[in-house]
């Protein structure tokens, strides 16, 4: 223990830094998106003892550290919010991603039953009304299980 209040006494980024580098590790591994910003946190009281910034020794550095990783997560939330609103799709949910988009009818509807490609694969898909020929465009309306339902441009 002592080797390690010496090693800070003399050099206080490399505690800084190294706690940056572990919390970092955790993160890359567990993908928590919650240890991040206090990673960043520790690496900017790393530089700023590197820079021999007067902060009042271990307590100042400490509490640097907790009001940037608080600034920080609540600015990345406020970042996320915009970036990835609410209201936008989850990429996961690849059924809402499927709605509004066009769709390439690739075997003819027959009753109403045919087969669309959209997103990479195809699709059983049903329609109401007039139904396009093989080659033309349908936007997707809607999903009923692992069907889509279909409308003409």
């Amino acid at each position: 223990m002592d080797a390690l209040i010496d090693l800070h006494a003399a050099q206080p980024y490399w505690i800084w830094l190294a706690i940056g580098v572990i919390l970092l590790a955790i993160e890359s591994a567990f993908s928590t998106e919650w240890l991040l910003w206090p990673a960043v946190a520790a690496g900017v009281v790393a530089v700023v003892t590197a820079l021999g910034l007067p902060l009042g020794g271990f307590w100042g550095e400490t509490a640097l550290f907790a009001v940037l990783t608080v600034a920080a997560t609540l600015m990345s939330r406020r970042l996320i919010q915009r970036v990835n609103p609410a209201d936008s799709p989850d990429i996961n949910a690849r059924d809402s991603r499927l709605v509004g988009q066009r769709a390439q009818v690739v075997q003819a509807f027959v009753d109403g039953r045919g087969r669309v490609f959209v997103s990479g694969s195809e699709w059983i898909a049903e329609i109401e009304g007039a139904a396009p020929l093989a080659g033309e465009s349908v936007i997707v309306e809607a999903m009923d299980g692992s069907k889509l339902k279909v409308r003409a441009v």
